[in-house]
């Protein structure tokens, strides 16, 4: 038998609606950074030694699609949500972007790699476009030369920079071979920043392999003297992402894997510590992937399909010794994994990181997803830090968990002071304590408990959840108990408890109201049965693929006292 305990030492603080040394400090370093950056000629003491062509073209091996490639070839731009034509062989960079989130892509070249599906004629535009983009923002700008879009722009170009110079001018190939470099050197002024360290000395080790010559080997020099200093902050012990995202981790691995294949193509020797990360990050998005490929949606997280995931995951079958298992629980990242015969749960027993891990941060107190078998049933909302004008996917009430009354726990800094603040949220700091039981006999219970609640209702939430592997069924329990005295608030208060659906999911309610059955693409049903006074069937969203996509919500509804304990309790199980 297994027994895991574990809490956060995060304490509670009081918090300000906007915390006003952190907007201070942030605005302080970008106006520094404004002063020496925005100087005239500042590009030209971004030079150095030479450059000897190009070098290297790494393998890129997550997933493109030729349909989008295809769209942008003929001028057609589609990201986060928003949609921008230029008419062919227009200009996307003489425009203002729909939104901030299609102002990141496009600035990061993300779009790159489906282009390239194109062949010649991708290639062709690919460098038209980035010989655009260098003639408009060559010179520093805080949004385009900014760390959310630099590393990761300096990496999408580096893997295709060969190809794309193969059809360009000895002037053109020059020039863009000057402009990587000169990129990579401001990313080493930039002051080191948690959210992108990882990514900063990944392009630098990147760029130094794809390009030749001293101004090369000086970057990857650099970038692996980074390196194993970002990992190790970035990483934890068990392969989950410091920040507690299942995709930034998966985006880390994707990373990692083509640094290893530059390395190799180069002929130069594959630091130590890589293989170690490749595989505890392996090892920590397979924990997180359901059985149908596709990844949870925790923490910022998307919902992202399999074919999404799988490429990063594949790898490790070519390895001699790989040993990337799955686990049932992932100690540091506070993710729990609990097996049935054929259903599925992930729950999230952590709180959502603060600081500059927090970006992106979603709370979702005790939250899970549930498969049965291949289906998908229940699941996160997902969230995309490009989505930064959707930020009600990042509190409570958007995930499957209780809340109280109309009001979130956490919120999202709001207004002029979010991107300054990288989008964290402010509020009172809670706790999140968890225990694990587990038999092979019995199966696995999992005991959880915040008091995110208790500075407005002086409750605490208790939520249980088991797994039974012999009838397949999972059996939970959610209480709100009084933890403090609330004099000046009423007795009572309403609460709901989520459980968010997939959009494949057919669901229905029984004629008494006490059950609602759940059928997923495979034709097969489950039963969610519970005690609650009242059940109702409402409209959800969740992100899937960069897109906004309608769903449903199953909501268990009441009304808790404040001065005594109130219980709901629910099980999912085969439909007989």
């Amino acid at each position: 038998m297994l027994n895991y305990e574990s809490s956060s030492p995060v304490s509670q603080q009081s918090g300000a609606r906007v915390p006003w040394l952190a907007v201070v400090k942030a605005f302080a370093l970008k106006q520094i950074g404004a002063e020496v950056f925005g100087m005239p000629g500042y590009r030209f003491t971004l030079g150095g030694a030479a450059v000897d062509g190009f070098q290297a073209a790494p393998h890129e091996v997550r997933p493109a699609s030729a349909q989008v490639g295809k769209a942008i070839l003929s001028g057609r731009y589609a990201f986060a949500g928003a949609r921008m034509s230029v008419q062919g062989s227009g200009d996307p960079w003489n425009r203002p972007s729909p939104n901030r989130g299609f102002a990141l892509e496009l600035h990061r070249f993300s779009w790159l790699m489906h282009l390239m599906t194109q062949g010649d004629a991708g290639a062709r535009e690919g460098l038209r476009l980035y010989m655009l983009w260098h003639k408009t923002f060559r010179t520093w700008t805080p949004f385009v030369w900014g760390q959310e879009i630099l590393a990761r722009r300096l990496i999408n170009v580096s893997v295709f920079a060969r190809k794309i110079a193969s059809f360009a001018s000895e002037e053109e190939a020059g020039l863009m071979a000057q402009s990587l470099v000169q990129q990579a050197r401001h990313l080493l002024r930039l002051p080191r920043n948690l959210s992108w360290f990882a990514q900063k000395a990944v392009a630098l080790v990147l760029v130094g392999c794809v390009l030749g010559g001293k101004a090369g080997d000086n970057l990857r020099k650099t970038g692996l003297r980074l390196l194993p200093k970002a990992l190790k902050r970035t990483v934890l012990p068990d392969g989950c992402h410091a920040s507690r995202n299942p995709e930034q981790g998966l985006n880390l691995l994707y990373d990692l894997l083509l640094l290893e294949d530059a390395l190799s193509q180069r002929g130069l020797p594959l630091p130590e510590y890589l293989a170690d990360y490749i595989e505890k990050l392996t090892r920590a998005v397979r924990t997180l992937t359901h059985p149908d490929g596709s990844l949870c949606a925790f923490q910022g997280s998307e919902s992202l399909p399999a074919e999404q995931v799988t490429p990063a995951l594949v790898h490790e079958d070519n390895r001699p010794n790989a040993q990337a298992r799955v686990a049932t629980f992932l100690e540091h990242g506070r993710y729990h994994r609990l097996n049935g015969r054929s259903l599925l749960v992930f729950a999230d027993a952590g709180e959502p990181k603060s600081g500059l891990l927090g970006y992106g941060a979603c709370d979702h107190p005790l939250t899970f997803e549930v498969s049965g078998g291949f289906d998908k049933l229940i699941i996160g909302p997902g969230w995309s830090p490009p989505q930064s004008e959707r930020q009600e996917f990042r509190v409570a009430g958007a995930a499957n968990t209780v809340t109280i009354g109309e009001s979130a726990i956490l919120n999202p800094v709001s207004g002029k002071f979010a991107e300054l603040l990288g989008f964290t949220l402010e509020g009172l700091r809670y706790r999140v304590r968890s225990r694990r039981v587990e038999s092979d006999e019995s199966g696995a219970l999992l005991e959880m408990e915040h008091e995110g609640w208790r500075p407005k209702y002086g409750l605490k939430h208790e939520r249980r959840l088991f797994v039974d592997p012999h009838k397949d069924e999972l059996r939970g329990e959610d209480r709100l108990v009084p933890v403090e005295a609330k004099p000046d608030l009423p007795m009572a208060a309403p609460f709901t408890i989520r459980f968010l659906l997939h959009p494949d999911v057919q669901v229905s309610l029984s004629r008494d109201r006490k059950s609602v059955l759940l059928r997923g693409l495979s034709g097969r049903g489950w039963t969610l049965r519970h005690d609650a006074k009242e059940v109702t069937i409402e409209h959800g969203n969740l992100f899937e693929k960069g897109q906004l996509r309608k769903t449903s919500t199953v909501a268990l509804r009441g009304v808790c006292r404040l001065d005594g304990p109130t219980r709901v309790r629910w099980k999912l199980a085969p439909a007989d």
